[in-house]
């Protein structure tokens, strides 16, 4: 039987967007977004965002839980490698933003699939963050009340400084390395003691994922690098360390407090407990900014990664909330 976020292999898809400028004032003739559209014959529409390291075949799309009677699109960050990204493009812009992303997902949604609203996003981790960007872009000219529902998991509206500097880690040991390959060794290295928790290694937990010591764990962290470009892993990065939905509302002026007043749809803020750089008392906070938002912490010691299928009780737990949530 399948996980609640299995997709049944459905068609990667690629949408053209032309002469698209960034947020930093930089043009590509073209730009690129890979997609798939799962339960097409659904009426109710959810959208579903990659997070970092991830793709569309990985990622925990809850199609035959919580969003089974919606058609789900599910869309690649822009620099996630399938969709446009430096390993692909040439001249790519020396930075990337949510902001970005969030242009050319509304490009897709509105005049490729014809898409008038959304009844739900989900994202998990920086999936998280651009769809906090999404409903907080919302407020801008152009960008009607689109996204009524957002689900937001282990993520934040706002990288934290502690997030930031976890990822200076990642980052100097590919930068500095010899060559690519072995920096994005080093790069895994330097996360994967990040991934899920202190309880977590103290239990041993790794044995649950096939990995017999803590090597063998380092190792297939490590491992899970080796298909990723290391300009791909750091334009994402880049993008995750500016995480900011202040950045979307002129008149906030750089108060995170009064950009997430702007925000009206209804919002689902699920951390994890044990989340070493998502904690769960930001999302507490962002609570009482929001007008209408509700904050469920997953009761799990995986860490970040129970985010994305790892811990399975814990992905039928959210499941369930994000189910009532719905209804709601």
């Amino acid at each position: 039987m399948s996980a609640p976020g299995a997709s049944m292999g459905p068609q990667t898809q690629h949408y053209t967007i032309p002469n698209f400028k960034f947020d930093n004032g930089d043009t590509l003739p073209e730009v690129k977004l890979a997609y798939q559209i799962i339960n097409p014959q659904n009426k109710k529409v959810a959208v579903v965002n990659t997070c970092f390291k991830g793709r569309l075949n990985t990622t925990l799309t809850h199609s035959q839980g919580a969003f089974k009677d919606h058609k789900i699109i599910l869309i690649a960050l822009l620099g996630n490698g399938e969709s446009t990204s430096p390993s692909n493009t040439q001249n790519f812009p020396k930075t990337l933003e949510y902001m970005d992303c969030v242009r050319a997902e509304y490009k897709l949604l509105k005049e490729e699939l014809q898409i008038e609203s959304v009844d739900a996003m989900l994202g998990f981790s920086m999936g998280g963050q651009i769809t906090y960007h999404w409903i907080t872009m919302q407020v801008l000219p152009g960008y009607p009340d689109f996204v009524r529902k957002a689900v937001i998991v282990c993520s934040s509206a706002q990288t934290s400084r502690h997030n930031f500097q976890f990822l200076e880690g990642p980052r100097a040991a590919l930068e500095n390395a010899k060559d690519e390959e072995s920096g994005k060794y080093a790069f895994g290295k330097a996360y994967s003691a990040w991934l899920t928790s202190a309880e977590w290694f103290d239990e041993e937990l790794y044995r649950d994922m096939g990995a017999q010591s803590l090597a063998a764990w380092d190792k297939n962290v490590m491992d899970g690098y080796n298909d990723w470009s290391g300009k791909d892993l750091l334009a994402m990065l880049g993008m995750w360390q500016r995480g900011d939905i202040a950045r979307c509302v002129p008149e906030a002026k750089g108060d995170l407090g009064k950009a997430l007043q702007t925000i009206q749809a209804q919002v689902l803020l699920m951390p994890c407990k044990t989340d070493q750089y998502f904690r769960p008392y930001v999302n507490e906070r962002e609570k009482e900014k929001l007008s209408n938002a509700i904050v469920a912490v997953v009761p799990s010691i995986w860490g970040h990664i129970v985010g994305g299928d790892a811990d399975k009780d814990a992905t039928r737990w959210m499941d369930d909330k994000i189910q009532t949530f719905l209804r709601n």
